[in-house]
C-alpha cells in the first residue's frame, strides 16, 4: 500500500519535467524564426548620395562685424546773426561742395560794407592830399622857405593817414566777409539730413543746433575689429603694400552690399577686448551703404591655388580625427582619415586623404562602416 503513493509521485514528476521540456522547446522553435526574420540580410546595400571632390582656387576670408561710418560729417552753423531768408536744399538731397544751401538776410551786412568803403574813400582822399603837401614841402626845405619841423610834421601826418587807410581796408574786408557768410554753402559733397531750422527764424552764430547735418557718403568707410592673432598678419600684409579686398554683406549675410579695399589699421590694440580696429573704404556709388548701418565684413587675406574642396556635410569628426567615406568603383565605401581646413561658407579644403575626382558620401552615412556595400541614389555636383 505504501508503494503506490510513491510511484504516483515519481510518475507525476516525470510528466511535469517532460511537459516543461516540451514547452521550452516549443518556445525556442517559435522565437527562432522571428529572430531570423528580424535579422537584416548581410548583403543589404545602403542608399547614399555622393558628391565629387573638385579642384579649384579658394579664397580665404576673415569674418567680422562692422559699422558704416562716413568719411566726413558736418553740422552746418551760421557764422553770423540774422534772419534765415531762403533754404536751397531738400532733405536727403545729394549736394556738391560749394552748392548754396541757405541765405541769411544780407542787408545789414551790405550796409556795413558800404559804410566801411565810404570811410576808406574819405581817408584815402586825406592821404592823397597829405602826400601832395609832403612833396611840396620837400622842395621848399632845401631853399629854407619852410622850417624842417613843418616837413617832419607833414611826413608824420602822411604815415598816420596810411595807417587809417590800412585799417579802413581791413574793415572793408571784414564787412565783405560778413556779407559772404550770409550765403551758407556746402563745405563738402554729401547728403543732407533733416532740416533743423525753418525759414523766417532768427539764427545766431552761437546756436548749438545748427541748420542741417551733412554726411559724406561717396566714398564711405566701414570700421570693424579683428582679434589680435588675426590682426597681426593682416597688418604685415598692409605694410608690404598688398591690397586686400573687403566685402560687406547685409545683417542676414544673404546679399553682397559692396566691395572695397582695406585702407588702414588703428595704431593700438584695445586692451579690454584684445582686438584691433580696421578701416575699409568703399566707392558707394549706388548708396548701398548708409551711415551707422550694421554690416557683416569678409576680409580676403589669401587665395589657395588648386585646392581640393568638399562640402562640410561630407566630413565627420570623431575621437580618431576627421574622416569621410569614399565611394569606390565596386559600390563599396572606404573609411578615409583626412586633413581639412575649417568650414568656409559650407565647404572644407582637403589637404590629404581625398584626390580630385573621387566621390565621397554626402548623405546616408549613418549606418555605414568600412567596406560596406552601397547603392548610389543620387550624385550631386559640387557647386
Amino acid at each position: 500500500m505504501d508503494i503506490l503513493p510513491s510511484l504516483r509521485k515519481r510518475i507525476s514528476l516525470k510528466f511535469t519535467v517532460l511537459f516543461a521540456g516540451l514547452l521550452l522547446l516549443g518556445l525556442v522553435l517559435f522565437l527562432r524564426p522571428n529572430a531570423e526574420r528580424r535579422s537584416p540580410p548581410q548583403n543589404l546595400k545602403a542608399l547614399v548620395t555622393v558628391v565629387e571632390a573638385r579642384q579649384r582656387d579658394v579664397d580665404i576670408f576673415l569674418p567680422a562685424v562692422g559699422t558704416v561710418t562716413p568719411l566726413n560729417t558736418v553740422t552746418l552753423h551760421s557764422r553770423v546773426d540774422g534772419q534765415l531768408m531762403e533754404i536751397h536744399f531738400r532733405e536727403g538731397d545729394m549736394v556738391s561742395e560749394g552748392d548754396l544751401l541757405a541765405v541769411i538776410d544780407h542787408r545789414p551786412f551790405q550796409a556795413q560794407l558800404e559804410q566801411a568803403e565810404g570811410q576808406m574813400l574819405r581817408d584815402s582822399a586825406l592821404l592823397a592830399n597829405a602826400k601832395l603837401d609832403l612833396r611840396r614841402y620837400a622842395q621848399l626845405v632845401p631853399e629854407d622857405l619852410i622850417a624842417k619841423q613843418q616837413y617832419d610834421t607833414q611826413a608824420a601826418l602822411v604815415r598816420q593817414y596810411e595807417g587809417l587807410v590800412k585799417s579802413d581796408r581791413g574793415a572793408v574786408d571784414a564787412a565783405r566777409l560778413q556779407l559772404t557768410y550770409s550765403r551758407i554753402t556746402a563745405p563738402i559733397s554729401g547728403r543732407t539730413g533733416l532740416r533743423l531750422v525753418d525759414t523766417g527764424n532768427i539764427i545766431r552764430a552761437s546756436d548749438q543746433t545748427g541748420l542741417v547735418v551733412l554726411t559724406q557718403v561717396r566714398p564711405i568707410s566701414v570700421l570693424f575689429t579683428l582679434p589680435e592673432e588675426q590682426a597681426m598678419p593682416v597688418s604685415v600684409k598692409m605694410r608690404d603694400k598688398t591690397p586686400l579686398k573687403v566685402d560687406v554683406y547685409n545683417r542676414e549675410q544673404t546679399r553682397l552690399l559692396a566691395s572695397g579695399e582695406l585702407e588702414s589699421p588703428d595704431n593700438q590694440i584695445d586692451p579690454a577686448t584684445g582686438t584691433l580696429r580696421f578701416k575699409a573704404r568703399f566707392a558707394n556709388d549706388g548708396i548701398e551703404l548708409f551711415p551707422n548701418q550694421f554690416v557683416n565684413v569678409r576680409l580676403l587675406t589669401d587665395r589657395i591655388q588648386n585646392a581640393v574642396v568638399l562640402p562640410a556635410a561630407a566630413v565627420q569628426r570623431g575621437p580618431s580625427g576627421t574622416q569621410c567615406y569614399a565611394a569606390l568603383e565596386n559600390n563599396t565605401v572606404e573609411l578615409r582619415k583626412i586633413e581639412t581646413s575649417e568650414s568656409i561658407r559650407g565647404e572644407v579644403i582637403v589637404y590629404a586623404g581625398v584626390r580630385p575626382g573621387e566621390r565621397v558620401v554626402l548623405e546616408g552615412m549613418e549606418r555605414l562602416r568600412d567596406g560596406a556595400p552601397i547603392e548610389i541614389k543620387e550624385e550631386r555636383p559640387d557647386k
